[in-house]
């Protein structure tokens, strides 16, 4: 089955319809609606004009459906402060059905196993930003929404965001971010905002 996401009639895209490849760089200045774009394309903003379609089939037909095909990670890191490293996680494999045994092999993915048992309020902004990446390491979607990922990561940290990103990809995925940096994945279409 061929999934595709397209947009039509979003104003900053110039009233275009948009179908998504499977790597897609939103790209603008402050306040162009990168973050805004993101949001309408996990069904947390209504369209006011236009349609999203998820498989020609408007995703606010079916928001159970849309959300469960989704990963969602905001600017904010949505990073439970009282809770540990790994109770974060926890919470989101229990929240997407999936096994508590998937918590420790995405926390080393992302290079932060150490932290597992940590306050995640005593993690550095990169450490607490790895936490909140770790939730893709924990199972596959169809569709990632990534607002500013890379931000607040390391050289290494930025490799293994890449890494995931790839395999998403290559297990047939739609990955979609916004950026100010570059990151290295090859094939991205870019969708410029203009201010």
């Amino acid at each position: 089955m061929i999934t595709r996401l397209a947009i039509s009639g979003y104003r900053s895209l110039r009233d275009v319809r948009v179908a998504l490849g499977p790597l897609n760089v939103v790209t603008g200045a402050n306040g162009s609606g990168k973050s805004s774009l993101l949001r309408l394309m996990a069904g947390l903003l209504a369209p006011a004009h236009g349609t999203l379609t998820w498989n020609s089939a408007a995703i606010g037909d079916d928001r159970e459906a849309h959300r469960a095909r989704l990963r969602y990670l905001g600017h904010l890191d949505a990073v439970k402060t009282h809770l540990t490293v790994a109770e974060n996680l926890l919470f989101w494999a229990a929240y997407w059905g999936l096994a508590e045994s998937r918590v420790a092999p995405a926390l080393e993915r992302l290079g932060i196993a150490h932290l597992a048992s940590a306050p995640a309020r005593q993690l550095s902004a990169g450490q607490r930003r790895r936490a909140a990446l770790a939730r893709l390491a924990l199972g596959a979607a169809p569709l990632w929404l990534l607002d500013e990922p890379s931000a607040a990561l390391d050289t290494d940290g930025i490799e293994r965001l890449a890494r995931l990103i790839a395999e998403a990809r290559e297990a047939g995925g739609i990955v979609v971010f916004s950026s100010h940096d570059t990151l290295p994945v090859p094939g991205m279409k870019q969708l410029a905002l203009a201010a």
